[in-house]
């Protein structure tokens, strides 16, 4: 809800949990700067697991898609441009290329498993 002025109010911060114990910033005796950039790397990584389960909820969607139109798993030609694409984004980002398309095979290899799972479902047409 908008305040007064229009601005949205101030988050208040989220209590910590035990679900989600903030480690970097736990540790007796750790020095204040290491204990801040590890809580941001910890936000970063909590990010990451939040966009991988979006991606693959979209190539899940991907799956289906394929697997109704009898469409291969794997796409070969989008695989290579997305690969270039990635490698650009990562030289852009002062990223080392080779890693981002390690990073990229790594989730492209389990998009496929995925679809090929679904395809095998859809050719096996409805269980009894």
């Amino acid at each position: 809800m908008a305040g007064q002025d229009g601005e949205a109010p101030a988050a208040a911060p989220a209590p910590a949990s035990a679900a989600h114990p903030p480690t970097a910033l736990a540790d007796a005796g750790t020095p204040p700067e290491l204990a801040r950039l590890r809580h941001s790397i910890d936000n970063i990584d909590a990010a990451l697991v939040h966009l991988l389960a979006e991606r693959f909820k979209a190539t899940q969607q991907v799956g289906l898609l394929k697997a109704e139109r009898g469409l291969p798993p794997a796409d070969p030609a989008r695989e290579a441009r997305q690969v270039a694409r990635l490698r650009a984004l990562a030289v852009d980002a002062d990223l080392d290329p080779v890693f981002a398309e390690k990073f990229l095979a790594f989730i492209v290899e389990e998009v496929i498993r995925h679809h090929e799972a679904l395809a095998q479902d859809a050719s096996a047409g409805p269980s009894a």
